[in-house]
């Protein structure tokens, strides 16, 4: 065992008994997978590199265990330590337990809930498997901020959409801070990667799917007039921050529809309109 840590053993507050090692120095190699969680370059080439994602907080870290994604391991703070032990004693991964001031100096932030859990990541589905069976998707075109991407994960779960499908370009789902804004629904949603953005949508149109393009454009249709019958296929398409839908993809859409607004407001956010546009569309009905 490396200088600075010290293995024990403690229970949870069921009395399991739950082994740990206390770790007194940040720049020890074991706790490589939390380094600097808020350099969002160094973690997508770090995560990628070791097919990794960090759940952080115990709702989260219990629905990823509850989804099948192994654990690499958990990281605690001394004073939090309660929070994950129970969780520990469900998992041979490693606990560390480190000094609050050394998580923070470890992470790059102050770790509010508590705990981490590095956790493994499971293969990605093709776009093919997600749609078999599904008959409401969103389809997200290069979204880029990773709060963005988890609160509309957020809203497809909560309104009964049965799969999400994403742009080569979007952020990744499984970044730790899309994971936390979606309260854990990027490991109940399933979502696949597209591999072509200039051909992908010609695969769910194959697949029956109607292409509904959500757009501020007053020109495009309420889609309060769109009523999909239970058993029809609705692909919602959704556009990235700032410029919305790009123009092939507006092009490629059977319909173009819009949510009507007021007082000089033009257009919401991705995550508002996606809930608005969820429930119109019937997803949770």
């Amino acid at each position: 065992m490396p200088l600075g840590a010290v293995g024990r053993r403690c229970s949870d507050q069921n009395g399991t008994v739950v082994a740990q090692v206390t770790v007194c120095d940040a720049s020890d190699p074991r706790l490589a997978d939390y380094v600097r969680l808020t350099d969002v370059h160094l973690r997508r080439s770090l995560e990628a590199a070791h097919g990794l994602f960090i759940a952080e907080g115990t709702k989260v870290i219990r629905r990823a265990m509850a989804a099948g994604y192994p654990v690499r391991s958990f990281l605690a703070a001394a004073d939090k330590l309660a929070t994950v032990a129970d969780l520990a004693a469900d998992s041979d991964a490693p606990l560390y337990v480190l000094p609050a001031a050394a998580v923070e100096q470890l992470t790059g932030y102050r770790v509010h809930r508590g705990a981490l859990a590095a956790m493994q990541r499971l293969p990605l589905p093709t776009v093919t498997t997600v749609l078999a069976g599904a008959r409401r998707i969103v389809i997200l075109e290069d979204i880029v901020d990773h709060a963005n991407v988890g609160a509309v994960f957020r809203c497809v779960a909560a309104l009964g959409f049965d799969c999400v499908v994403l742009a080569p370009r979007c952020a990744d789902p499984l970044y730790r801070r899309a994971v936390k804004v979606s309260m854990g629904a990027v490991l109940a949603v399933p979502y696949a990667r597209m591999a072509d953005w200039r051909g992908g949508l010609a695969e769910v149109r194959a697949a029956g799917f109607r292409l509904l393009a959500l757009t501020p454009d007053p020109a495009a249709i309420s889609i309060s007039t769109v009523r999909p019958g239970r058993a029809d296929k609705v692909a919602l398409l959704i556009g990235g921050e700032g410029d919305g839908l790009s123009g092939r993809w507006l092009a490629a859409a059977d319909e173009r529809v819009r949510i009507p607004m007021s007082r000089g407001v033009d257009s919401l956010n991705a995550a508002s309109a996606t809930a608005i546009a969820c429930y119109l569309l019937g997803g949770a009905t």
